[in-house]
């Protein structure tokens, strides 16, 4: 696991929106006794206001609140391609509600009362989901900078291969020899340090705007 990755992983934070303090202190004693980072916010208004790209972690938002809704939260962070997971709690639960926050994405719907094992159940999935995430988005960076280190002719290999052409085929697209294309891939797998091709196709399924580009 790379530096970047740790850094990311540490920052890991729940977000709880909530307009009842009571609520909110609650759940951030119960969180932070167990060693969560927290950050607390009385309305959605205030979360969107201060929210940051850079933000990893989960939210905890009631469902209904003055001005925007739980449910409305969601749907404006979709809006904003934020991939924050939500675990929505309530105390007016009804099916509808908890069918809504599951179309938008809701990691959990959690009634309150709830048996705070069960709110920190929800975070713990959110957190390993999170980290999935940022681990992918890492690998995905790390790669796209090796890809910045072939030539342009490196690249337009890259994308025949990735478009499942072998050497021969790869030539004639190009107007050069089979050797040439495989003197081409030795100098791919080297700069980015693929042991064979699968590797520089499953590197390419993942940084295909670079490949493409």
């Amino acid at each position: 696991m790379n530096i970047v990755l740790d850094e990311a992983v540490n920052l890991l934070t729940v977000f709880v929106v909530d307009d009842d303090a009571a609520i909110r202190d609650s759940i951030s004693l119960a969180l932070s006794l167990r060693g969560y980072q927290l950050r607390q916010f009385a309305s959605a208004e205030d979360f969107l206001n201060a929210a940051e790209d850079s933000w990893v972690g989960c939210v905890v938002a009631d469902i209904r609140m003055p001005g925007i809704s739980g449910l409305q939260l969601q749907n404006e962070l979709i809006k904003r391609d934020c991939l924050l997971p939500v675990v929505i709690i309530t105390g007016h639960g009804d099916v509808n509600s908890a069918c809504q926050a599951f179309r938008n994405s809701a990691l959990d719907f959690l009634e309150k009362p709830f048996d705070f094992n069960q709110l920190i159940n929800a975070v713990e999935n959110a957190f390993k989901k999170e980290r999935e995430r940022i681990k992918s988005m890492t690998e995905k960076r790390k790669w796209e900078s090796q890809f910045l280190l072939l030539s342009p002719r490196e690249r337009e290999v890259v994308g025949y291969l990735t478009r499942g052409l072998h050497a021969k085929e790869i030539g004639e697209q190009l107007g050069i020899s089979h050797r040439t294309v495989e003197v081409h891939k030795a100098h791919i797998m080297e700069k980015l340090g693929a042991r064979n091709v699968i590797d520089i196709l499953r590197m390419g399924e993942k940084t295909s705007s670079v490949v493409e580009g």
